[in-house]
């Protein structure tokens, strides 16, 4: 169970961009590597999260990592991998630097593809959430036809997140130049399922949009 403040709230979103390496601690001094790469190129768009991330940090490593106060929220933290010869602690040190520097020095928000399952997943959480919750593997057991799966979406969810996934999907088209990238990135957003035959799946997408922009006006 979330503890009801969810102390370290972003740093384990941070955290979580880790799965891209395995939970190994891939940065150094000098370099950021792939996970914290990925997470700062998403924070570009919103540097809040960035310096909420180090709050979180410097209060982990002050209140200290092994500290009964804190035990629940820790358990709730991915576990990264520290390389041989550091810490935990040391790795997080390390982490809190990067994004302090990042800070000090804004970044023009990322306008290429993501690098990272996790970056895709992020990048795209509304499209994330419809394909993952709708179109799952085994979605035929609760819904007779991609509209009806459609048509629940539409139904459960609010116009401004339904505006949403209409701009993300745009911009997923318009980031997957290849079918065959498209196809890999739609997977990785959770689809789990082909699109209707005689559909490819980029039209299946933009139809999909279509659907959603027509509701919105009506």
């Amino acid at each position: 169970m979330t503890p009801s403040n969810d102390r370290f709230r972003e740093l384990r979103e941070l955290l979580r961009s880790y799965t891209a390496t395995g939970y190994a601690f891939d940065d150094t001094e000098d370099r950021r590597g792939v996970a914290l790469s990925a997470y700062l190129r998403q924070a570009a768009r919103d540097p809040a999260r960035a310096a909420e991330a180090v709050a979180e940090i410097d209060d982990l490593l002050e209140t200290g990592l092994f500290n009964d106060e804190i035990a629940d929220d820790v358990d709730l933290l991915p576990h990264i991998n520290p390389p041989h010869g550091k810490t935990v602690e040391s790795c997080l040190a390390v982490i809190g630097r990067h994004l302090r520097q990042f800070l000090a020095e804004p970044e023009i928000p990322s306008q290429s593809p993501p690098q990272t399952a996790w970056e895709w997943r992020e990048r795209f959480p509304g499209l994330s959430q419809l394909l993952g919750s709708y179109f799952y593997q085994e979605y035929s057991l609760e819904y007779s036809s991609d509209r009806e799966a459609l048509d629940d979406y539409v139904a459960d969810t609010s116009e401004i997140d339904l505006r949403q996934v209409a701009d993300e999907i745009r911009e997923f088209l318009i980031f997957n130049e290849s079918d065959q990238l498209l196809k890999k990135s739609a997977a990785t957003l959770g689809l789990g399922v082909l699109p209707p035959e005689g559909v490819r799946l980029r039209q299946w997408l933009a139809d999909i949009r279509e659907i959603i922009v027509h509701r919105l006006q009506g």
